[in-house]
This record gives C-alpha cells, structure tokens and sequence, in this order.
C-alpha cells in the first residue's frame, strides 16, 4: 500500500490529522524511568500507547536516538508500533540529503534498517539525491520546503527570477519530483501565509506542518490556510507540548490529555472552516 493511502486512512480511522512527534531528551525524562532497562524505548511505548488512538502518524526523531546511542531503542519503538498500532504510519524524521551513492544508503536506513513509511529529505542537493527515496514507490518522501525555525528567511526567502525558493521547491515537488505519487512537503506552522500559497501550488499534495504548540503556530491558521477541500491534506506535528506535558509517573496519562485536547482544537477549527 501507498504511504498516501495509508495517511488517508489514518485521517479517516481516528478523524485526526495530529502527528505525535517522539524527541527523546534523556535529560528530561521521568526520574522513575531511569531504573528500567531501555528507558528511551519505555518513554516512547508509554506515549504511543497512550496516544495512539488521536493521531495520523507518528514522527520520531533521529538525532535524538542517535545522541544517545540508541538507535536499538529507536528500532523496537517503530517495531511496537508496527505490531500494535499497525494503521499508524512512522515518518522518520532525519532530513537527508546527499550524493547519490550516500543517498542510496540513507534511503536503505530509513525504510530497510528502521522500517519507516516516510522519511524527511533535504532537497538541496538536487533530484539526483532524491531518486533513491523516489524510488522506494510505497514510501512517503516529505521535502524540506519551508521550515518552522526563524531562521528559515535567511536561505528559503532568497529569490531567483523574481520567485522565492520554498516557491520554487514547491512547484519542482508537485510538477517534476511526484511521478510515483508519493511526494510531500514540510511547510511550518510559524509561517501560515506561505503555507497558503504553497497550497494553492501543489493542490492536494499533503503537507506535514511542525511548529504548533512549543514553537507557537496557531492552529486555526494552519487550518485555514492548508487543509484541503476536504478538511484533510495536513499532518499537524507536535513534540515537546505531548512528550514533556508531565514529568511524574502519570507522564503518558498527560502526554494523552494534551495530545486529545490538540487534537479536539484541530478537528473544531476544521469544522468551522466547512
């Protein structure tokens, strides 16, 4: 199955177009956990579980394993998922790009070694260092377009011709880069009026949207500005307001409270916009 088939049906499922984002922080973790063997992986069980049931997908974060050493961690986190979430998609979120021969191996982590359904790529480097992820045709390929950081005027505002580049990796996403159907976008909460005009150039290309909650992107923004006719299209990405809404041993109880309560918000805001 297509990873976009598979995304609609996890809209569909569970009515939710919420991703939880899985950013371990060993350091802020709750105390107790550090007496369990795997304590990465026993955080990130305990989230899931608890909020499976509101989300489209879920988004681990790489570095964050990595730093740790525990990229073992990170695989048996994705392999709960798949046995007991199995309608849930895995986005792995590492933001590759390379040369072609390096891309190849980046593209074999991503959905041989860890066994994601998608994977964030840079599109920096060129076509050429997409194809190996391009070519993975069931797999979901979600390219950096216009980041949530502040930052992201410096280089994605620079113009060529009189067109912005996020405007222009847009339309190369949605004309040149989408034959096999399995191409997204990275768009930030934090920049609502862009992601409005990224919309109206890629049509339904669904769009994943970090940036509400820590980073302040306003849901109803989000919501006006990129949902499709249908109310769906977007994957709204939250981490630390789930992950770290409590600290105690009822942490994945308050992880499950703050991701229901940001997942009602979304689904109000889509029904006002019908």
């Amino acid at each position: 199955m297509k990873f976009a088939q598979r995304l609609a049906r996890a809209w569909a499922a569970g009515n939710t177009l919420l991703c939880v984002g899985l950013d371990p922080d060993p350091a802020r973790l709750p105390k107790h956990l550090a007496a369990v063997g795997n304590p990465i992986f026993e955080f990130g069980r305990a989230i899931v579980d608890a909020t499976a049931d509101l989300v489209c997908a879920f988004k681990p974060q790489i570095a964050y394993y990595a730093a740790a050493r525990a990229e073992t961690e990170l695989e048996m986190t994705i392999a709960h998922i798949r046995r007991h979430h199995p309608g849930i998609p895995v986005i792995l979120d590492a933001k590759r790009g390379d040369i072609g021969s390096t891309a190849v191996m980046y593209a074999r982590e991503a959905f041989e070694r860890y066994q994601a359904d998608a994977v964030t790529v840079n599109p920096y480097l060129g076509f050429d260092a997409l194809v190996p992820f391009l070519n993975c045709q069931d797999k979901g390929v979600i390219v950096l377009c216009r980041t949530s950081n502040p930052g992201a005027r410096d280089v994605q505002d620079l113009e060529s011709n009189g067109r912005k580049l996020y405007q222009l990796i847009a339309e190369k996403a949605a004309r040149d880069w989408n034959a096999n159907g399995n191409v997204l976008l990275v768009v930030g909460a934090t920049y609502p009026e862009e992601l409005a005009e990224i919309r109206a150039i890629v049509g339904d290309m669904p769009i994943l949207v970090p940036g509400v909650g820590t980073q302040g992107g306003d849901v109803a923004a989000v919501i006006a500005n990129g949902a499709t006719a249908d109310g769906t299209g977007l994957i709204i990405s939250t981490s630390r307001a789930v992950l770290y809404a409590g600290s105690g041993e009822d942490y994945a109880e308050a992880a499950r409270a703050a991701a229901q309560k940001l997942r009602d918000e979304i689904n109000s805001c889509r029904k006002a916009g019908r």
